[in-house]
């Protein structure tokens, strides 16, 4: 059975790791090339979820205090600092709550 609700509890045994991944998958390319990358990522795991409703929940949750001024100081942080992915899923899930 599906999930009826995004897991925004942090799920990866490794993130740092998917973290230098998803560096790499970005050495050499340029700003267009790396947009690309991360639009084709975002498809990919899309629809790997197949689920509208999540999706949907993940769109919203992702979108929260941006674009309106009121991002914090932690999400304008270093992204390629230490526990990159945890410290943001960490910080999705505290807002959750």
């Amino acid at each position: 059975m599906k999930p009826s609700r995004l897991n925004v509890e942090p799920q990866l045994a490794r993130p740092d790791d998917f973290y230098q991944a998803l560096l790499e998958l970005h050495q050499g390319l340029t700003d267009e090339e790396s947009r690309l990358a991360n639009a084709k990522l975002i498809l990919l795991l899309a629809n790997h979820i197949g689920d509208q409703a999540i999706l949907d929940e993940a769109l919203r949750i992702a979108r929260e205090g941006l674009g309106d001024g009121s991002a914090s100081a932690a999400g304008r942080s270093d992204p390629a600092g230490p526990n990159a992915i945890r410290a943001v899923m960490c910080r999705v899930t505290k807002e959750r709550t």
